[in-house]
């Protein structure tokens, strides 16, 4: 009777874990430390002066609007540099009116703990 009751436990306990797993992934409710409140999204950064160009960065494990923020407001630190972030594609395309190096972009990145795959 008593391991009935703790495979009871056991399957409840995994519902419960599987359920919020699946709405981590679809970017519902809070991750990445930003609590379950509304999320505005980051601005987009204005750039002064002509584009030289542009690059694509794709990155692994944004999952939310808190991670969607936090690599886009990253990268729009750097000087020069506006990114747009599309967290459905997994993926950042930044324009940039000076030469930018793809190791300042990874750093912009990964320092956040998210892993860039390529940037092209």
């Amino acid at each position: 009777m008593a391991t009935a009751i703790v495979v009871v436990i056991l399957i409840v306990i995994a519902c419960f874990s599987l359920k919020g797993f699946l709405s981590h992934m679809k970017g519902e409710g809070g991750c990445c430390g930003g609590g379950t409140d509304p999320v505005e999204e980051e601005p987009d950064k204005e750039l002064d002066g002509d584009i030289l160009g542009t690059k694509e960065i794709n990155i692994e494990g944004m999952h939310c609007k808190h991670c969607y923020n936090s690599v886009k407001r990253s990268l729009n630190k750097l000087d020069g540099v506006s990114a747009k972030v599309d967290l459905s594609k997994n993926k950042a395309i930044v324009s940039f009116t000076r030469q930018v190096e793809d190791d300042e972009l990874r750093m912009a990145v990964e320092r956040l703990d998210y892993k860039v795959v390529s940037i092209k």
